[in-house]
């Protein structure tokens, strides 16, 4: 049996302790600084043990494998922990901005009722998500295109309703995506080289895109392998999980509609834009819809449309519509296109394919009748309403030459500095800043994937940055692996959100305050950097919690930078949503205020035992 020591020799013992432990700290310091200053013929042995003491970061006890039931590292029992009850099983799917019976109760004109209509803040929910029963975690990428388990989002709806067209298949205990749609009965793969054969897709020319109306996003699931990335967005509508279907699959997409606000992303973000019998009306409100497009599309990006009304000559008996109305509503887009300065260089069978203008130069017959739109700011988007105006291009430097910059193809463009920022038109940002940047973020994904070794092994496929900057994490992540969704807050101190599409990645804006466009349990992994920081004091940190672990899938990871007293009190908080932490110094050691939590969310589903207390 062990005996009591003297209270007294334990605290001298404790002392001693605590200087061995300062002393060890303050050599490898020392030893550090030293390798670091480059004298010294000991260089390579400091280095060597500097790489040692780093590696005391990598944190075995911090499992971020997929299994059920890990035990908790943070001792919340020494804090007064809030413990978050979950939700009734009826929220599994609940989506706060896009909920159903709140949508009703908005009108239905131009998809208002479809749009993002949060709950007010005293309507917010204090609860967890639960998963559904025998949720599983996804398969990898690229078997996730092809296969999502039907726990997961057990809607069956989809395989009746596009039985015929090819989209879902209900297979035993998996949904078969065959990679069909409306208008690609014969797969995605033909239907994009169809596409290929006219625009420059297969040699990085072509690498962002955006898809309008995606279904179950197969057009940018097999766009994967031409290295092109799509933003695609479809409305939580009758056609029951479909931007659901393809987070699953591991294809990025947002729940959205063109109704009456300006889509969330900047102007001149999109290499291509794209709509496959998305059935918006584009030739309605004034061609409010093609100038919204227009807005986003880079000058010398295409616009493709399959589908009706195209070559309503061959197909207005099979689509049961009278030709005279199919033959209207082309003339009315063919003329819309042409005040955009958008010129069709295609049209075979239901595809047609336009492409807009470098530049004013080559606008030189465009009607007055046109109104350019009178916001100096083409990217304050954020709630704001459409208007049936066009936003006029980017004063061209060089005649001749592309508005806004030419951009290198893809992936020579992920590293180059963005023309917004070698133009300057990015306030406070140079190119010397935007160089360091990068730098700093490959030193600190280094980091992460020494603590983190399966950051970058196909484990996690859908990454969220909440808080984007530069996009240089999701830059030095770069992996045909995963896809990061670069979120720009609203209120961050400048907008970079262009900058990150010139860089050839994706992004949106979204007010952290607010719920996300997107189905619960859709990101394995979430990073943000100072975003608690940029918030205080803005909406309760809390709810921005609650909503992250919404959004993270069971046994998803979690990645924080901040201040130490703001992680600290996060740590405290999230110990009563079943995420077991980890919270380490910066890498450049512990005088360093910025800290790291590392966290991974625990496996539960509904109708488990609900206790949210560390086991």
């Amino acid at each position: 049996m062990a005996t009591k020591g003297n209270p007294g020799e334990n605290r001298t013992r404790g002392s001693v302790s605590m200087l061995i432990v300062a002393g060890l700290c303050c050599f490898f310091y020392l030893l550090g600084a030293w390798q670091r200053s480059g004298s010294g013929k000991g260089d390579s042995i400091a280095l060597e043990i500097t790489k040692k003491a780093e590696d005391c970061s990598v944190l075995p006890n911090l499992e971020f494998e997929t299994h059920h039931g890990e035990t908790g590292d943070f001792d919340g029992s020494k804090f007064e922990v809030k413990e978050f009850k979950p939700c009734d099983a009826d929220y599994i799917d609940y989506t706060p901005c896009q909920d159903q019976m709140r949508a009703m109760t908005f009108p239905r004109e131009n998809m208002n009722y479809r749009e993002r209509h949060c709950p007010p803040e005293k309507e917010n929910l204090h609860c967890l998500i639960p998963a559904p029963k025998g949720y599983v975690t996804p398969f990898r990428w690229p078997k996730s295109r092809d296969f999502v388990p039907y726990a997961n989002a057990p809607h069956k709806s989809l395989t009746v309703e596009k039985a015929v067209q090819n989209w879902v298949q209900y297979e035993g205990n998996v949904f078969r995506f065959p990679g069909g749609g409306t208008q690609f009965p014969q797969g995605a793969d033909v239907y994009i080289e169809q596409l290929a054969s006219v625009i420059p897709i297969n040699d990085g020319t072509v690498r962002t895109a955006l898809d309008t109306g995606c279904g179950v996003a197969s057009w940018g699931a097999y766009l994967f392998k031409k290295n092109v990335i799509a933003m695609s967005f479809a409305p939580r509508d009758s056609h029951e999980a479909q931007v659901q279907f393809a987070l699953e699959r591991g294809v990025p997409a947002v729940i959205g509609v063109l109704g009456t606000i300006k889509l969330p992303y900047p102007s001149r973000a999109f290499d291509m834009a794209h709509c496959s019998r998305c059935l918006i009306p584009w030739g309605g409100n004034d061609g409010m819809y093609m100038m919204e497009v227009d807005r986003v599309l880079r000058p010398g990006g295409y616009w493709i449309l399959s589908g009706p009304p195209i070559n309503w000559r061959i197909n207005y008996q099979a689509w049961q519509r009278p030709k005279e109305e199919l033959e209207g509503e082309q003339k009315t887009i063919e003329d819309i296109a042409k005040l955009l300065c958008w010129e069709k260089i295609h049209e075979k069978d239901e595809i047609a394919i336009w492409r807009k203008s470098i530049n004013i130069e080559e606008c030189t017959e465009r009607e007055s009748r046109i109104t350019m739109c009178e916001s100096k700011y083409a990217n304050d988007v954020w709630y704001k309403k459409m208007e049936a105006c066009v936003t006029p291009y980017t004063e061209s430097k060089n005649s001749g030459k592309v508005a806004g910059g030419d951009l290198k193809p893809f992936p020579e463009r992920l590293n180059t500095v963005p023309p917004r920022i070698a133009g300057g038109y990015i306030s406070g940002v140079s190119v010397e800043s935007f160089q360091e940047d990068s730098k700093l973020w490959q030193k600190h994904v280094k980091v992460y994937k020494r603590i983190n070794k399966i950051l970058d092994s196909g484990r996690y496929r859908n990454i969220m940055d909440m808080n984007a900057g530069l996009g240089s994490f999701a830059a030095s992540l770069e992996s045909p692996k995963l896809w990061v969704m670069n979120v720009m807050p609203t209120i961050a101190e400048r907008d970079t959100l262009g900058v990150i599409y010139e860089r050839g990645l994706i992004g949106i804006y979204h007010d952290w305050c607010e719920a996300f466009s997107t189905y619960p349990r859709t990101y394995d992994l979430i990073h943000a950097s100072n975003l608690f920081t940029l918030y205080k004091n803005k909406c309760n940190a809390e709810d921005i919690l609650i909503e992250m672990d919404r959004i993270l899938r069971p046994e998803g990871a979690v990645i924080l930078r901040d201040h130490a007293d703001i992680l600290h009190k996060v740590n405290i908080t999230v110990t009563g949503m079943r995420w077991k932490t980890k919270m380490i110094d910066h890498e450049d050691g512990p005088s360093v205020p910025e800290k790291i939590l590392l966290a991974v969310k625990r496996y539960w589903v509904t109708g488990e035992n609900n206790s949210t207390s560390t086991r």
